[in-house]
């Protein structure tokens, strides 16, 4: 049974007052495909009952159980490879120049889905900057969604997704065989750190990062969600810190203290410095 265009724009208006994320029309099929599950394991006979007992008593384990199943998860290894190329031929080296005194290092992904942006942002570390060992180096990644972060922290991929990204030289070195899975080896593990985190919400300590990655996140939200996100990570990146967005992805129009910089590999921002 279809869903309802009244139960449609219930769960868009649910969805934006909970993450900020826009549904608009025409996703119903979406909407469909993504709660009929939730809608299964809570026993309920069809969604539009799942629906009704929202409406009627709009208990927070199940508005967050449909939140979750539409969050957008979609991720791979290396994932579009210009931001890790950066990273290691020209970003990190620049990084550790200018943190030689500190010695310490703090990268941030806000939108960390499944873990394997974050553990490529890992290994491109532990392949390339041996030095860091002995540096106070914190990765942290978040994510509204907690059913991927429970995987993120267990860091075991199908090899289905090994396949998407991963050089196989890698996958040997940082994953140990599981059955038919793989899992991440306890010196990638030990690296990172995981938590729940709504961007829409109070974010609480997120440090004071010298690189953020948010891609491919901005783009679900609408023009003053965007401007707002943008201004709070404005506030906790360190002044001459990186940003990533994703390739559909800009600043421009959206807060003008960034500035874009292009590199060989690619391009990324920064705030914009005295007298730009």
């Amino acid at each position: 049974m279809a869903l309802a265009e009244s139960d449609f724009r219930f769960i868009s208006d649910l969805v934006r007052d909970e993450s900020a994320i826009v549904l608009e029309a025409g996703k119903e099929y979406l909407v469909e495909s993504r709660l009929l599950p939730v809608a299964q394991q809570d026993g309920f006979s069809s969604i539009a009952d799942m629906i009704k007992k929202l409406r009627e008593t709009g208990t927070m384990v199940l508005k967050l159980k449909v939140v979750d199943a539409l969050t957008t998860n979609e991720t791979s290894f290396f994932r579009d490879i210009k931001p890790f190329e950066m990273l290691a031929k020209e970003l990190l080296p620049e990084l550790i120049a200018a943190r030689k005194k500190s010695r310490k290092l703090e990268i941030w992904c806000a939108a960390a889905s499944t873990g394997q942006e974050i553990y490529s942002i890992c290994m491109t570390i532990l392949e390339n900057f041996p030095e860091l060992k002995s540096w106070d180096v914190r990765v942290l990644g978040t994510d509204i969604c907690q059913e991927v972060l429970d995987k993120c922290e267990k860091g075991v991929y199908s090899q289905i997704e090994v396949n998407r990204g991963l050089p196989v030289s890698m996958l040997i070195k940082y994953f140990d065989k599981d059955g038919t899975d793989w899992r991440v080896k306890d010196t990638l593990r030990s690296m990172a750190k995981f938590r729940k985190l709504n961007l829409i919400r109070p974010w609480g300590d997120v440090g004071n990062p010298d690189i953020v990655f948010i891609r491919n996140v901005l783009i679900y939200f609408d023009v003053e969600v965007k401007k707002e996100i943008l201004g709070r990570i404005k506030g906790v990146m360190k002044p001459d810190g990186f940003l990533f967005l994703g390739a559909a992805e800009t600043t421009l129009n959206l807060d003008g203290d960034f500035v874009r910089r292009a590199y060989e590999r690619g391009g990324c921002y920064q705030l914009k410095s005295d007298g730009e």
